[in-house]
């Protein structure tokens, strides 16, 4: 984790999934991980992110409160220490093309932001099916 910054969306490239829990768990970071294989529309990855990071049952489903959930509700809720969220196998569909893909990962770089501003790591790892 040395040589990624603290605060970064990036594909996941030469990391391995099991690295970058293992670097969370050393550095006392949370860990997100959200397996997105069986995922093709935007719903289905709203909800299979929800699932996997353990949102409210009240999770709106929609890109606002995905953003919501992982800056404010967090935030809320105490002292963070800094998170590692992998995003494996994000789809590459007619149903959630390049435009969706880029829309979520929007959300994820305002969170960076959201998190640098309070000077709290926050790097997440992307790839595609």
């Amino acid at each position: 984790m040395q040589t990624v910054r603290p605060n970064i969306v990036q594909a996941i490239r030469a990391f391995r999934v099991d690295d970058l829990m293992s670097a969370a768990q050393d550095l006392g970071h949370h860990f997100l991980y959200a397996n997105l294989s069986g995922a093709t529309t935007k719903q289905e990855v709203l909800e299979t992110i929800a699932r996997a990071f353990l949102f409210p049952a009240h999770f709106g489903k929609n890109l606002d409160a995905l953003h919501d959930c992982m800056t404010d509700l967090v935030c809320k809720s105490g002292t963070q220490p800094g998170f590692v969220v992998v995003l494996e196998q994000l789809p590459d569909s007619a149903k959630f093309d390049r435009e969706g893909r880029e829309q979520l990962l929007d959300v994820f770089r305002d969170t960076a932001d959201f998190w640098a501003e309070r000077k709290i790591p926050f790097r997440c790892f992307y790839s595609f099916q």
